[in-house]
């Protein structure tokens, strides 16, 4: 996706490419590839993308930020909240350098459209916002480089609640207040594989989010309740396709005089079928390289608040579902 992003934008050249063990892969895109990373960041370049493991993110940007690189990383920002200071303090060291990290779910069609109604007042002021974003993890599940904590960091909310997270606080901004527990429910893994989290703003907005290994269907869902109405994005426009059509249902509160719509309002729905998305914040760094802009989506500061709601999470006790327990319960329930 990275790639295509490159080509298609005018303004970006590809020059080199490293994906240790897949050289022969990457040779034929006609660039120099590299086996070692560190190689590849020393190379007579300008900017370098992170497309790395969670353990890796940190290694690779702290050391292109001292290049003097400007520096795209995906998400999540690293594996733990200290990653990212890592990688802040590196920014901080080497300013003219711009650093974005891939919060795209903020450019999809349904989540802009949806800012662009609440900005606009005619709903009124938000007060919750209600979340659901999961997956059906197949039998291999426990195998994936994600579930090691060395590697990823975390389970599931570090790998796709981290993107509901930062929408959460797109829309209302920071919270004070934040409860959650975490809990190993089916998978034999040593992270969650279901995460609830509890929110609240200075200003009473509350909001919750369920981030889930064990939804067996992709699912994302984010309801946004506000005085006048409410906002609903379902569906992700994604290269599977596997999380639906994506959706905007918009409903505005009755006037007092409509009393038969009373729980039961009109709705607007839009449907879309294209996400830019992926070009979108790529242009973003672009344009922030080229017009000297500060970086307004993805920042490392958007980073750093977001991993801080994960790393509060992360304090409190994993629950653990005991595996011989759940063994002795199928034994059972199938009979002799």
């Amino acid at each position: 996706i990275r790639h295509r992003n490159i080509r298609d934008n005018p303004r970006l050249h590809l020059v080199a490419l490293c994906d240790p063990g897949r050289s022969q892969a990457i040779t034929g895109l006609g660039v120099p590839t590299y086996d070692r990373w560190e190689d590849l960041v020393d190379a007579d370049l300008e900017a370098v993308f992170v497309c790395t493991p969670n353990y890796l993110i940190p290694e690779v940007a702290v050391r292109a930020l001292g290049k003097g690189r400007h520096v795209f990383c995906e998400k999540p920002p690293g594996r733990n909240l200290a990653d990212v200071l890592r990688i802040r303090a590196a920014e901080m060291a080497n300013q003219h350098c711009k650093l974005i990290f891939g919060f795209n779910h903020r450019h999809h069609p349904g989540i802009t459209d949806a800012k662009a109604i609440i900005d606009s007042g005619s709903l009124g002021r938000i007060l919750t916002l209600r979340g659901m974003y999961g997956k059906g993890g197949g039998y291999d599940y426990h195998t994936s480089w994600r579930n090691d904590p060395a590697v990823g960091g975390g389970g599931i909310l570090l790998d796709q609640g981290v993107h509901m997270l930062d929408l959460f606080r797109f829309f209302v901004g920071d919270f004070t207040e934040v409860v959650g527990m975490r809990g190993v429910t089916a998978f034999n893994v040593t992270v969650e594989d279901n995460a609830m989290v509890l929110l609240r703003t200075a200003q009473g907005q509350m909001a919750q989010l369920h981030s889930s290994a064990t939804s067996w269907k992709h699912s994302f869902r984010l309801e946004i309740g506000c005085e006048k109405g409410y906002v609903a994005i379902s569906g992700l426009l994604s290269k599977t396709g596997s999380y639906g059509r994506e959706t905007l249902v918009v409903g505005r509160r009755p006037a007092m005089g409509e009393r038969m719509a009373v729980g039961n309002p009109r709705e607007e729905t839009t449907y879309y079928d294209t996400d830019n998305s992926w070009d979108i914040e790529v242009g973003h760094l672009v344009e922030c390289i080229s017009e000297r802009k500060a970086v307004e989506m993805g920042s490392s500061l958007d980073a750093i608040r977001v991993m801080e709601i994960i790393d509060r999470v992360y304090q409190e006790p994993i629950m653990m579902h005991s595996l011989q327990a759940t063994a002795q319960h199928a034994e059972r329930s199938n009979g002799p």
